[in-house]
């Protein structure tokens, strides 16, 4: 059978709600033979699907596998370009690596890598990230903004405000944000983004932006250096979040931020931004390749540049640095 047509059994049983559909109804509406519809029921459950099958009823989804496959993230995904072309790995080394390669070769806007596990995940700096298997959403989305190079590095800031809206809506726990690219959770860290750019002097050709974000590990998962400092959703949370629907809504909410950035500039999204965030008002060390910075944050600029004023009262523009909240 098709792609396509298995796609259509998932639509159709996900619709019914729990409730039994008859494999002579599924063959009508697929176009297909009941036959057909049973050996493609047999395929769902050998990919984790648990499904119910009684006589004269019908069948009805009990409970679908964990994964962030295509069929499970295109099945109500409400945008228009962000994830609508996916490429989905088991294991991989990097997602941002491939989605580099990807976007070199001609990938269209909006397309997302996703994995698993990722055996080289890495941060800003080229920090490793622990991508622990099936446990969190490790992915990179391919952007083509017509926009010139100096508008990328809000991008950083945009994907963290989607980002934190998502798990808001996924889980009702409200994060906060650290500048540029840390989501935290009571000062523990349950997501990173990495953004990379591709550009000419006057144009961007493509922007790669990493999301590892923290779902369902336990402490556990975590390698014992790290437990001190990270977090997941399901620890805070208490019991495990759908991965899915996390996704689901961190595309849509990129999609309409990403918009309204294109639209009317970084500006109304600059208040979004800062209702996040953790460090405006606090003493700070900003740590820079030029040395260290401290001081009390003021805020970011419209370009999403970090404010710093120092004891003498002198204003320092930061545009990269790791962040420490001394109070």
């Amino acid at each position: 059978m098709s792609a396509s047509v298995k796609k259509q059994l998932i639509s159709a049983l996900s619709r019914a709600d729990y409730e039994f559909i008859s494999g002579q109804a599924l063959a009508d509406l697929i176009g297909c033979s009941r036959t057909a519809i049973w050996k493609q029921i047999e395929e769902l459950r050998k990919t984790g699907f648990e499904i119910e099958a009684i006589r004269k009823k019908g069948y009805r989804i009990i409970t679908k596998p964990d994964r962030l496959s295509e069929n499970e993230i295109l099945m109500g995904l409400e945008t228009k370009v962000l994830g609508r072309n996916i490429l989905h790995f088991d294991t991989i080394d990097s997602t941002q690596t491939k989605a580099n390669e990807e976007a070199r070769n001609g990938a269209p806007e909006g397309m997302i890598i996703i994995a698993e596990e990722q055996t080289n995940g890495r941060g800003r700096m080229a920090r490793q990230w622990h991508s622990s298997k099936h446990k969190g959403i490790w992915m990179s989305l391919v952007l083509r903004p017509n926009l010139s190079p100096d508008k990328a590095p809000q991008f950083t800031l945009i994907t963290a405000i989607a980002v934190a809206r998502a798990i808001e809506e996924a889980t009702g726990i409200e994060p906060e944000i650290k500048w540029p690219n840390d989501i935290l959770f009571k000062g523990k860290k349950m997501t990173g983004i990495l953004t990379e750019l591709q550009a000419e002097a006057d144009k961007i050709n493509f922007i790669i932006i990493g999301i590892g974000l923290n779902v369902n590990q336990e402490t556990i998962d975590f390698p014992e250096d790290v437990r001190k400092i990270a977090t997941s959703l399901a620890i805070e949370n208490g019991g495990k979040v759908s991965r899915v629907v996390l996704l689901q809504y961190i595309l849509k909410n990129f999609e309409k931020y990403y918009q309204l950035y294109v639209e009317k500039g970084f500006g109304p999204l600059k208040v979004i931004w800062e209702s996040y965030v953790m460090s405006i008002g606090k003493s700070i060390i900003a740590r820079t390749i030029t040395g260290e910075i401290a001081g009390k944050a003021l805020g970011i600029t419209e370009e999403g540049v970090l404010k710093v004023e120092d004891d003498n009262g002198k204003i320092h523009y930061i545009y990269s640095a790791d962040i420490e909240i001394k109070s």
